[in-house]
């Protein structure tokens, strides 16, 4: 048995790569300053690109400068909560750093939830400002009257386009699905009208750095959906330690793949925000699908792509791979599921570049873990624990018992990048940080002999489908609602795109009939697309416990043995 003071001593310290060090010497920097920093350094380098249109940083600057002025001009105030619902457009970032300038705190929401989620999400975290996109906005207006957002600002994909391409974009927009018309409503305006009215604003809002500067939400629906509370320093020193841990990357040199969803605390932090402050171009993708993903490398000559594994997996398997030229790619940066071996080695091959994989929560912002870029990277493993953040594997009964090197328990974490709390949430906020700040993490991991974590399984019954988080209970509870089923119960499935996808049990109430698109066509009214169950099986009976609990776990064994 190995002394149980390996996590104490750090001994994954022995693994980093020559010239990353294992604490940081943290700067009390703000994010709305990284952008500023990065004006000052590289004014006229591109800082995003989408779809051809560049702005420079000095142009970001002056855009989020003028937001915030905007975002004033509303009666927008330091605490007050911003709402963004939007796909990767530069609207996207230019309101997430203006509401941060004036003090704001951030809600990030997915496009693809539907009314119910968003209703809960805005409200739980008390709203009053919305950004959407043309598409969403008159849903939005008509939803606004069951939560307290006032005001509606919409963009359009449109809106900042090479010019050829803005001249074609209104003959084409509607027909592809890609704009919408918006009816004219009481506090309803466009993004870019609102922005040439009135002047910059550069001030920046006095903010503690330990205040709250988002909420960021875990999940879908009311009981389930929590909203991370990610402060000022959860944030900022989340960039130093990604800048800590690649310091084979050039300030102002590299070229970022904005694919993952700034919606996402993945896309937000490693996409967006380490772009920024390093002064690199962000090429935005709004619909990271093969065919975009594939053309903004090759055309935009990437050079540091953070992806999840359907992605890689759909680029390989994309016909448009074999005559396109991947070569500018570096680094690769894989998180929120196992990459497979084989993906690894066969993008690796064709890009030449180099895929670290690594691991992370919402409620860590989110990195904690990531395989060393210049050193060894393990195979099925998550990594190492970066600067400055703890990690120990403690027994699932008895959580005061340390775990020896190769035993499985629960990985609990502590580090400047983990989480307030839950807003509104206090028992759960309890339940999730020890009193000694450790973050319960309900995932089931082990440590190797030089420090290199591998998650065992989760404690947790979430599926991660298409690198987004899906909550069986989201769905058990709405397929609870059919007035036609007895009883439910999902399961996440192998699946061969996404990694995993949801499976419902069903039990339908006696003498009525249901097919399978049935059921999920009826999900498709409650719950965002990649919720959506890809197989119904329909039973008699589902195991139980003693107490007449559904066992899921049973569940996942059945099918496992199928």
């Amino acid at each position: 048995m190995s002394d149980q003071n390996d996590y104490e001593k750090k001994i994954w310290l022995n693994s980093y790569e020559q010239g990353v060090k294992g604490a940081i010497d943290f700067k009390d920097i703000l994010i709305p300053q990284y952008l500023e920093e990065s004006f000052q350094n590289f004014p006229d380098n591109p800082a995003l690109i989408f779809q051809g249109f560049t702005l420079s940083f000095k142009e970001l600057n002056e855009m989020v400068a003028r937001f915030a002025a905007v975002l004033k001009g509303f009666g927008i105030k330091k605490g007050d909560s911003v709402a963004i619902l939007l796909p990767n457009v530069i609207p996207c970032v230019v309101a997430y750093y203006a509401t941060l300038k004036i003090g704001g705190i951030v809600v990030l929401n997915n496009p693809l939830y539907s009314d119910r989620e968003l209703e809960h999400q805005f409200t739980d975290s008390n709203s009053t400002f919305l950004i959407t996109l043309d598409l969403l906005a008159n849903r939005m207006v008509k939803l606004r009257k069951k939560t307290n957002i006032k005001t509606v600002v919409y963009c359009s994909i449109g809106d900042y386009l090479p010019f050829v391409k803005r001249l074609l974009f209104p003959l084409v927009a509607k027909k592809k699905g890609l704009a919408a018309d918006v009816t004219p409503a009481k506090n309803l305006f466009k993004f870019k009208d609102v922005i040439a009215k009135v002047d910059p604003d550069y001030t920046q809002a006095d903010v503690n750095i330990d205040d709250v500067a988002m909420y960021q939400y875990t999940g879908g629906t009311t009981g389930v959906s929590k909203g991370v509370m990610l402060t000022h320093k959860n944030i900022s020193y989340q960039i130093q330690q990604a800048e800590a841990w690649f310091p084979a990357f050039e300030k102002g040199a590299e070229i970022m793949l904005g694919a993952l969803p700034i919606f996402h605390v993945f896309g937000m932090s490693v996409s967006m925000n380490f772009a920024i402050r390093m002064g690199w171009a962000n090429v935005l993708v709004p619909k990271p699908q093969p065919e975009p993903l594939l053309e903004a490398i090759s055309k935009f000559k990437v050079t540091f792509a953070p992806l999840v594994p359907t992605m890689y997996i759909g680029m390989l398997d994309h016909p448009d791979l074999e005559h396109t030229d991947l070569t500018s790619i570096k680094g690769c940066f894989s998180g929120s599921a196992p990459l497979p071996l084989e993906v690894i080695n066969n993008f690796q091959e064709k890009t030449g570049s180099i895929i670290v994989e690594g691991f992370g929560l919402t409620e860590s912002t989110p990195v904690t873990h990531i395989n060393p870029f210049n050193g060894v990277r393990k195979q099925g493993s998550i990594g190492i624990p970066i600067p400055d953040t703890e990690c120990k594997i403690v027994d699932l009964k008895d959580a005061t018992r340390e775990m020896p090197i190769n035993e499985a328990g629960e990985l609990l974490m502590r580090g400047p990048q983990i989480m307030k709390g839950y807003l509104n949430k206090p028992d759960e906020t309890e339940k999730t940080l020890t009193e000694d700040g450790f973050l319960c993490t309900g995932d089931v991991a082990k440590m190797d002999e030089d420090g290199y974590f591998y998650i065992v399984d989760r404690i947790k019954d979430m599926i991660i489908c298409g690198g987004y988080n899906v909550y069986p209970r989201d769905i058990d509870e709405v397929l609870f609602e059919h007035p036609k089923i007895l009883e439910a119960c999902c399961i996440g499935i192998p699946h061969e795109k996404r990694g995993e996808a949801v499976k419902a049990f069903v039990i339908l109430k006696e003498g009525e009939e249901m097919t399978e698109r049935d059921v999920i066509d009826y999900c498709d009214t409650k719950l965002a697309k990649y919720k959506l169950p890809v197989k119904v099986e329909f039973r008699q009976e589902l195991p139980k416990s003693n107490v007449g609990k559904i066992l899921r776990k049973d569940l996942r064994v059945q099918e496992q043995n199928k």
